[in-house]
């Protein structure tokens, strides 16, 4: 068992993580923790979530120009914008809501597996679709998150979500399938006494249970008695009441990727949201140096230095000028235009350009707005984003696969039923703009081709397809109740009965 040194507080282990390094356990996570905390992965992650909330890097810009020495230098007195038009925010928001804006549905395909499906409702209800979609936000912005099966101290089974930056994980084989085990690194405010201090946690994450300690000096220790710094994965009482301790067969951590590379969408577009911002930004600030839209060619001035004259045109409005047997004095002026043609159109590239590399949509794309917009144009524009999601989706598919088994194991751990080996499929509804008439017109049309749950589920206007099923099969069912009762009552006229007499007409 790892970490065997927390059942003795006097001796560390002597297992060496590698032949001949000469590390203890301890060492080695000490030493990864430390190199994890200055990764590039790290660093893109808190990256990209500090781009989805607007702290851009055009935030700490300076205005700067050539000095004396010829270097440049920070200028204080020009108009400074630090303009963000957060375009990958967008993105991000447009890309998850895409995929995980509408609940999953969970497909089963024998009659007898219903059970199954109600019971997956269960677990995967409301709050869940919630944390699914923060768990999207965190593989857009990070590459990856990270989903935590686990019973709480009410001993409900819960599934938690644990930010990206916080998980080291140690892998198995070289495709990121199977975990070894996984480092949680995190900061808690407490006080001691008066004085609020951070305090690093860290939590070890094994098939043999979860082991906590502090970080202090990049050294882990343990708090208090070591052999409670060790916990099982959950415990069950036994017929006494006492709890009895319980491992999962696996490491409660499922990992959830949003491309096979683990590549936030941040490295992607991230030059072109900085073009964007300084863009702007630099249209603001031309806009706003007003007396430095002319060049002022200055003759014969009757003052020592040009703040001087700069301070009495802001002022005054007026300079002293002088003029003398030698040389005239004067102001001439050359005139700079700012085209805000030229910004509006560099701008629009980019944006362009943004929404192509962020594999997005342009929701007012000219297709939309021409009065175009039938079924084929509108899935010609969904073209990037569906592709991306495809992607996505093919990982997320394999990490309910994983997430599924810690929900099966909880069934029979509570005696909801054996499902294990039971087929199921999770369908992602993507939330993709639809021309419903078309649609409708098409599942008229399919009536005697398709059957009737397939042209149901299509239907536009159908969020689940088995309580739609459900109305109709009971509409029909009052319906002949209602014709059998006509029948009854007149049995001399037969048929059926007819809305609106027509049936009395042709008597």
């Amino acid at each position: 068992m790892i970490f065997d040194f927390l059942r003795n507080e006097t001796a560390w282990i002597n297992h060496l993580i590698v032949e001949g390094a000469g590390l203890t356990d301890k060492e080695f996570f000490e030493a990864e923790i430390s190199a994890w905390k200055k990764s590039r992965r790290r660093k893109d992650m808190f990256m990209g979530e500090r781009y989805y909330l607007g702290d851009h890097d055009i935030r700490r810009r300076k205005r700067t120009a050539i000095g004396a020495n010829g270097e440049l230098e920070e200028v204080r007195n020009l108009p400074n914008n630090r303009t963000v038009d957060n375009q990958y925010a967008k993105m991000v928001d447009q890309k998850t809501n895409y995929l995980l804006g509408r609940p999953l549905t969970f497909d089963t395909d024998e009659e007898g597996e219903k059970e199954y499906a109600g019971a997956l409702k269960d677990v995967f209800g409301k709050q869940f679709q919630r944390t699914l979609r923060n768990l999207g936000q965190d593989c857009l912005n990070s590459g990856i998150g990270w989903l935590h099966p686990h019973y709480d101290e009410a001993g409900n089974f819960e599934i938690k979500r644990f930010p990206p930056h916080e998980i080291l994980p140690f892998w198995a084989d070289a495709e990121h399938t199977k975990l070894d085990c996984a480092v949680r690194l995190y900061e808690v405010e407490s006080y001691v006494g008066r004085t609020k201090k951070s305090v690093e946690r860290v939590e070890i994450y094994t098939k043999d249970g979860i082991y906590y300690f502090v970080l202090d000096g990049g050294k882990l220790k343990t708090e208090g008695n070591p052999d409670e710094a060790y916990q099982s994965h959950y415990t069950v009482d036994d017929q006494l009441g006492e709890p009895v301790p319980y491992n999962w067969e696996r490491v409660p951590l499922v990992v959830f990727r949003y491309n096979a590379q683990e590549q936030p969408l941040i490295r992607r577009i991230k030059c072109l949201q900085d073009s964007v911002n300084v863009m702007l930004s630099d249209f603001q600030n031309n806009m706003q140096e007003d007396s430095r839209n002319t060049i002022l060619v200055i003759k014969n001035y009757d003052g020592e230095n040009l703040g001087e004259f700069r301070r009495n045109l802001a002022a005054y409005g007026a300079v002293k000028i002088r003029t003398s047997s030698e040389a005239s004095g004067g102001v001439e002026t050359l005139k700079i235009d700012v085209d805000a043609a030229n910004y509006e159109t560099v701008l629009s590239l980019l944006k362009k350009a943004l929404i192509e590399n962020a594999r997005g949509y342009d929701a007012k794309d000219d297709r939309l707005t021409t009065g175009q917009a039938n079924q084929m144009n509108i899935q010609s524009m969904y073209s990037d984003i569906d592709l991306d999601a495809n992607g996505m989706e093919t990982e997320y598919q394999a990490a309910f696969e994983e997430l599924l088994w810690f929900v099966n194991q909880h069934f029979a751990n509570t005696g909801v039923g054996d499902f294990e080996g039971e087929n199921v499929t999770v369908i992602f509804n993507r939330d993709m703009l639809v021309n419903e008439s078309q649609v409708i017109e098409d599942c008229q049309k399919s009536a005697g081709i398709l059957s009737e749950e397939t042209i149901v589920a299509q239907h536009p206007w159908v969020s689940d397809a088995e309580v739609e099923l459900a109305r109709i099969k009971a509409e029909r069912e009052e319906e002949k109740a209602e014709n059998d009762d006509y029948k009854d009552a007149f049995p001399d006229r037969g048929g059926t009965q007819n809305i609106g007499g027509a049936a009395d007409e042709k008597q």
